[in-house]
């Protein structure tokens, strides 16, 4: 009995140090450089940002993410909230953070380095009562005007694919939401989860079936920190693997996402 619980021990401390692995002092220096970690978010993606603070703290997946990310590096975390992921993204011109949870676009890897994606969520369109459009593929006609949040990402990926109907930005979700009902828009663009509730919202609304896109959540980095994004993606891989992402969805109960597949072997 006690060599099996002494078996028991070791398998658990292996399992541990499993999840744990020892930070390499470069990836630690580059991703906390001040000795703290300095996690942006964004407050408006209510799926991974809960915007009801409780006890004045932020929770939600993201936030789980950055705190386990800064228990693993031995530093304290300091969150710094944004209203949109436009803005969040672009702050890292300014150097407001050091790591950040967003979705990888293109656009922005010019000057962040992403892990893979720990996370996915479908974006799709919702349309009015009475409209003629039956499927995705019909919105990307002359003459339909999508309504949508502006620099999100599912915003960039239109921009890049959408060729003949055309974009209204506003500047947040509700704001989106908002354009979409006032200047009786043909489409409105976003997250499932959120058009859900749209759309019981308007009568005779809903959301058409399928995606355009799986909006891919990852971690960034600032471009430049070779070893600090080098770990943020084994972090990535070790919270997908080790069932880290699932539990934190199943914690804040959130619908419309789902664990992003295993990244390929690079």
């Amino acid at each position: 009995m006690i060599r099996l619980a002494m078996m028991s021990f070791g398998a658990l401390l292996l399992s541990s140090c499993a999840m744990t692995p020892e930070v390499p002092p470069a990836a630690r220096s580059e991703l906390a450089p001040t000795g703290k970690l300095r996690v942006g978010i964004n407050t408006q993606n209510f799926l991974l940002v809960n915007k009801e603070r409780t006890g004045g703290q932020y929770s939600g997946i993201a936030v789980d993410m950055g705190r386990e990310l800064g228990r693993q590096l031995g530093v304290p975390v300091e969150l710094v909230p944004f209203e949109t992921a436009g803005k969040l993204a672009d702050a890292v011109k300014a150097g407001a953070w050091d790591v950040a949870f967003l979705a990888s676009e293109p656009v922005r890897a010019n000057e962040i380095a992403f892990s893979a994606a720990y996370l996915e969520i479908e974006a799709g369109y919702l349309i009015p009562a009475g409209s003629p459009i039956r499927t995705i593929a019909e919105v990307d006609r002359e003459g339909v005007r999508v309504a949508v949040n502006a620099k999100s990402a599912y915003d960039l990926y239109l921009t890049r694919n959408l060729q003949r109907a055309t974009l209204h930005r506003a500047p947040t979700i509700d704001a989106s939401y908002e354009l979409f009902v006032k200047d009786r828009l043909d489409v409105l663009a976003g997250l499932k989860p959120r058009l859900v509730t749209d759309a019981e919202k308007l009568p005779g609304a809903r959301v058409l079936e399928g995606r355009f896109l799986a909006v891919q959540q990852s971690i960034g980095t600032p471009q430049g920190r070779p070893a600090g994004a080098k770990y943020l993606r084994e972090f990535a891989e070790d919270a997908k693997a080790s069932g880290f992402v699932a539990r934190a969805i199943e914690k804040h109960a959130v619908r419309g996402v789902s664990v992003a597949p295993r990244a390929p072997a690079s």
